[in-house]
């Protein structure tokens, strides 16, 4: 058994930026890992092409700014060497292979205890500790929803965690399943690799520009949230005109509200709607069902693919081993609390990275938690 005053699960960047912010406070901690490397999602799990969406003020960590020679828009080598400066500069040491089975809070001696299956060994350790973050992010256990049919599908079925790049799919039928970010982005690059590209677009979808979503952003700090809304659908309309006819439509509610309400992001176009337009992807509706190779949708068409690519997100495992929380998070392993007061919960637990805002969130509740655990040592 090992005991700190704080324990943080998970070594993404939500992790990374409480364990440098408690640093500066010289608050001992224990940050455990279930993979064997810090930021895995970003190290193992991402695309090839992947940029941070956002213009690189709002992406940073705490306490470390970016290097003056990175770009306004920042790329996955990029931001992974700014991750290891991360580390290496606060000296983080994460407990690699420990995937957490139980996190209950002692009455009796007000602790939490945390217990872990050790990957390489096997083995269950118990870590003790005044103050437990949750760190396991937003993005945690890929998500393929259950289609009937789909286990008869000859060809290969991808997550898109498991999707690099689209050199070896050249001349193939490809299918993407999702609309968002990474859906939009993947389907671009099997395009542009001479992939025959399918997406499915299942939800009405606001599309933006990343200079559309800088000015906003920068807006909400002086103007109220339904008129950047309104003022960043009028862009739209002005940009890419009208959807439709590309087999796409807008949402009622505007782009930054449903972000914050729903934490549906909206498209940041990087060039895949030039390729919807030019018809180098198609875009087809819901998917009913699978009849082998063939693929039956909505509008009762069906299509043969060679791949499927599910970019359809990812599930929180919280519920599953933290116990005796009632306040804090949902079933969904997302705060209960509305923004800004979602990152504290009783008995010293807290949670970093949930609040649906991002690096800019995770780093805004990393500074919080710091703060306040500061606040109670003394």
């Amino acid at each position: 058994m090992q005991e700190q005053p704080v324990i943080i699960i998970g070594a993404g960047p939500s992790g990374l930026a409480t364990a440098a912010s408690l640093n500066l406070h010289s608050i001992p901690y224990i940050i455990l890992e279930r993979e064997d490397c810090f930021a895995s999602l970003w190290k193992k799990y991402a695309y090839d092409r992947l940029h941070l969406h956002l213009h690189k003020q709002f992406c940073q960590l705490p306490h470390l700014p970016f290097p003056h020679s990175y770009p306004r828009f920042i790329s996955k080598q990029q931001f992974v060497s700014y991750l290891d400066d991360y580390v290496s500069h606060f000296k983080i040491t994460p407990l690699y292979c420990r995937c957490v089975e139980l996190a209950v809070f002692d009455e009796i001696i007000k602790e939490w205890t945390v217990k872990v299956r050790n990957l390489g060994s096997g083995e269950v350790e118990e870590f003790r500790g005044r103050f437990l973050v949750v760190a396991s992010g937003e993005a945690t256990d890929p998500y393929t929803p259950e289609i009937e049919g789909l286990k008869s599908f000859p060809g290969d079925v991808l997550h898109s965690t498991q999707f690099k790049n689209g050199k070896a799919f050249r001349d193939k039928n490809v299918l993407v399943v999702g609309s968002g970010n990474s859906g939009m982005e993947i389907a671009m690059d099997l395009a542009n690799h001479g992939a025959k590209t399918s997406i499915v677009v299942r939800s009405p979808v606001h599309i933006l520009s990343r200079e559309m979503v800088y000015l906003g952003l920068n807006l909400l700090k002086y103007i109220p949230l339904n008129m950047v809304d309104w003022l960043m659908v009028m862009l739209s309309k002005l940009v890419y005109r009208e959807l439709s006819k590309y087999g796409l439509s807008r949402p009622k509610e505007g782009p930054f509200f449903m972000k914050v309400a729903d934490g549906k992001y909206p498209v940041l176009d990087v060039g895949t709607y030039s390729k919807i337009r030019s018809r180098e992807i198609q875009v087809l509706p819901a998917i009913l069902s699978v009849k082998g190779n063939e693929v039956v949708f909505e509008n009762a068409e069906s299509h043969a693919f060679d791949t499927i690519v599910f970019c359809t997100g990812f599930k929180r495992s919280t519920h599953i081993w933290l116990k005796g929380d009632d306040y804090l998070l949902n079933d969904d392993g997302i705060p209960k609390p509305s923004f800004p007061n979602h990152w504290k919960g009783k008995n010293g637990l807290y949670c970093v990275g949930l609040s649906r805002r991002g690096l800019y969130g995770a780093g805004f509740d990393a500074r919080n938690i710091a703060d306040d655990i500061k606040s109670l040592l003394k």
